[in-house]
């Protein structure tokens, strides 16, 4: 069954006045990996994510823009953090392209699908250490939404997937490790946890993915 996907980071001797900062590097880590450096969403929200925006900018990045300068990650964070209060939740959404299948046969299996790259949305979000009665603690300072993780793991019935179907669910797989490392190595965190919705543990899904498709 499908599952969110997140990652939880947390920063040492983690100051508030330092989430931009935080938040751009992380934001850099994300481009350096899917090749794309804007922002394509900033939200602000107040107290929890129950309560409606008090920010919201959504940018035209194609041919309709006049100017793409303003969804630059440095521009957008800025923007979006100039008042910054300890009770918001700063949210940054960006794209990047994983495999996944389009399906051409009746039966909907994956053996009939044809794979290609597409977009899917990314979730970055800084706690301010008030919003929503410190969920940081739990969710870390900054925490990266991946969304359903089936471009990962997808069913377990692995009989179904054919030799192109295992290729690129294990290059997923490695673009989803290689931007994990990065941040890891670059961002200066000092913990970090991959983990899911159902708290079903995650690495060692992955781990038994790879093992089977080697």
């Amino acid at each position: 069954m499908a599952d969110q996907l997140y990652l939880s980071l947390w920063f040492p001797n983690f100051r508030f006045d330092s989430l931009p900062a935080a938040l751009v590097s992380v934001l850099r880590q994300f481009a350096l990996i899917s090749g794309d450096k804007r922002v394509s969403t900033a939200t602000v929200y107040p107290i929890s994510f129950t309560e409606s925006p008090v920010y919201q900018r959504i940018f035209v990045n194609d041919d309709r823009s006049q100017s793409t300068e303003d969804s630059i990650i440095e521009n957008a964070v800025s923007e979006a953090t100039e008042q910054l209060h300890d009770d918001m939740a700063y949210e940054f959404e960006m794209k990047w392209n994983l495999w996944q299948p389009e399906h051409s046969g009746a039966s909907g299996a994956e053996l009939d699908a044809l794979w290609k790259p597409r977009p899917r949305t990314v979730k970055i979000i800084g706690f301010g250490p008030q919003f929503d009665q410190a969920t940081y603690e739990q969710n870390g300072h900054i925490r990266v939404d991946f969304g359903l993780d089936t471009p990962w793991v997808m069913d377990e019935e692995d009989e179904a997937l054919d030799e192109e179907a295992q290729k690129h669910i294990q290059q997923n797989v490695e673009i989803l490790l290689a931007f994990t490392l990065s941040v890891e190595k670059h961002s200066g965190i000092s913990s970090r946890l991959l983990w899911t919705e159902s708290g079903e543990p995650l690495a060692e899904k992955l781990i038994a993915r790879l093992q089977r498709l080697n």
